[in-house]
């Protein structure tokens, strides 16, 4: 079974974290952990909290605790992904600077030379965010915005998500039938 961490920082667009959660919940060892902007947006977006990301296979960490297991190169993961990922995250991320789990957790995840996916849900890019997230990917990181493509029939809300997760899902080499293959 995959094992895979799943960062929730400050950006509006926690509804695309939920449901890589839902997608991944049965079928993948979870790590979760959110920066407190992110589960302040939990609640005022979807009515959550924190709570929600809890099961068999699933553990929750508090972001502040800075040594926990996935802080460490030595806690295999076969991937990250920071959804939605906030520009002041991307940046710290970006430079190295690691003040707390999600971008200690980011920093072990590049220098082992595993998958990390950024998700920004931001517009517009700045220079400096342009700036960043040319660093990570020349760190070998992958940003994947969430921007919702529209040739595949997409009419509601929970569709335009679900391609944003479909991506991210086959970014991790997972399985999705959220939406189908492209068919010209």
């Amino acid at each position: 079974m995959k094992r895979f961490i799943l960062a929730i920082t400050g950006a509006s667009g926690v509804c695309y974290a939920k449901r890589l959660f839902d997608a991944l919940k049965g079928r993948a060892e979870l790590h979760v952990v959110a920066s407190d902007r992110g589960i302040e947006l939990l609640n005022l977006e979807l009515g959550l909290s924190l709570s929600y990301f809890s099961g068999d296979q699933v553990t929750v960490y508090t972001n502040s605790i800075i040594n926990a297991s996935i802080a460490s190169g030595s806690f295999y993961t076969d991937g990250m992904v920071v959804v939605p990922a906030s520009m002041g995250t991307v940046g710290r991320i970006a430079s190295g600077v690691s003040t707390c789990l999600v971008e200690r957790a980011a920093d072990v995840v590049l220098k082992e030379k595993r998958k990390l996916i950024v998700v920004p849900r931001e517009t517009p890019f700045s220079t400096i965010h342009l700036k960043n997230f040319l660093t990570l990917d020349q760190a070998g990181a992958l940003v994947l915005p969430a921007s919702p493509g529209f040739y595949s029939g997409q009419k509601t809300m929970d569709d335009l998500v679900d391609f944003v997760v479909a991506k991210i899902l086959n970014q991790l080499g997972m399985e999705q039938d959220l939406v189908p293959p492209y068919q010209a």
